[in-house]
């Protein structure tokens, strides 16, 4: 007996938050619930489903609060982080769908994963640190973290000052067997947030959590190779992708090859700060067994399935 289809849904952190003046966790609550309506209608038709997401605005949020209470309490660190916002995202991503299945009268078990994914210490991001996060500092604030918790920071755009921490490649997913397993056994699995929580092997090979942020489209493209799943979903915030983004003769694409999205990848038609990261994950994917990318919006999620909408890039 063949088993259902698996897929792969990444939904983006920026997802749950909608603008900025709805950013709340009630907000964010209620923008996760909008995505879940979407994925409901996949697991009722028999998909299995395992959910990633990102966690970028909700770690800024954290190490926010954590700057204006330094004073009173200890500092957290970027790890613990990732996996507060694993616990928080998973918990609304996991009651709404598990809401949203109840009221149409589907039974279904559903859990979310604390993941850790393992990155090389030697990995050459960790000279060159580039992803900024959390608040904007004033020079003189930026430099007293310099000296005091040896934090790299760097300018961002004449906006202020920002810590800057690198973005190692994704390696392994500790608890992917886990994963399976639940698979396995019918449950709906939320995963791999925020990209997972970066740790490395020591010597001795115990694990150990770093300061660092794994992109989150590339470690759930190391999950949806792992698990051979059949379609990658990577969600953003346009219907579908396009040529000359932005420009007047902007060209959305419905589908196209591995090979087109290598061409126009090297073009520069999808840059690294936006598209180039997904396009980039597809093409990892498809290149190692994968059958079928989507790039979508959340809330196309079904009609995208079904081939209505859209980006569809395949082998």
């Amino acid at each position: 007996m063949n088993k259902p289809p698996l897929v792969i849904i990444a939904i983006g952190g920026n997802s749950l938050i909608s603008d900025a003046k709805h950013m709340t966790v009630l907000d964010q609550y209620r923008a996760a619930g909008e995505t879940s309506h979407h994925i409901a209608a996949l697991v009722k038709e028999g998909y299995r489903i395992v959910i990633t997401h990102g966690n970028g605005p909700q770690v800024g949020f954290i190490l926010m609060r954590s700057e204006i209470a330094k004073t009173q309490l200890h500092q957290v660190p970027l790890e613990s982080c990732v996996a507060d916002t694993q616990g928080a995202i998973g918990y609304q991503v996991e009651q709404t769908l598990m809401n949203e299945l109840r009221r149409q009268g589907i039974k279904k078990q559903m859990v979310s994963v604390v993941t850790q994914v393992v990155v090389d210490k030697n990995d050459p991001a960790f000279k060159n640190p580039t992803k900024p996060i959390g608040p904007f500092f004033s020079p003189e604030d930026a430099e007293n973290h310099r000296k005091q918790d040896g934090w790299a920071v760097k300018e961002d755009a004449g906006r202020g000052w920002r810590r800057v921490v690198p973005s190692p490649k994704p390696l392994e997913i500790i608890e992917q067997d886990v994963i399976n397993t639940l698979l396995q056994n019918d449950i709906v699995v939320i995963a791999v947030g925020g990209g997972g929580i970066p740790v490395v092997r020591k010597p001795n090979g115990d694990l150990q959590g770093c300061a660092a942020v794994i992109d989150k489209d590339l470690a759930s493209c190391l999950l949806a190779k792992n698990l051979k799943a059949d379609i990658f979903v990577i969600s953003t915030g346009v219907d579908k992708v396009a040529l000359n983004f932005g420009k007047p003769d902007q060209k959305f694409i419905d589908r196209m090859t591995v090979a087109e999205a290598e061409k126009y990848l090297a073009e520069g038609q999808f840059p690294a700060g936006s598209m180039g990261p997904k396009v980039a994950a597809a093409i990892d994917y498809l290149k190692n067994g994968g059958k079928h990318v989507i790039i979508t919006q959340p809330h196309l999620l079904e009609d995208a399935i079904h081939g209505k909408t859209g980006t569809h890039i395949v082998p």
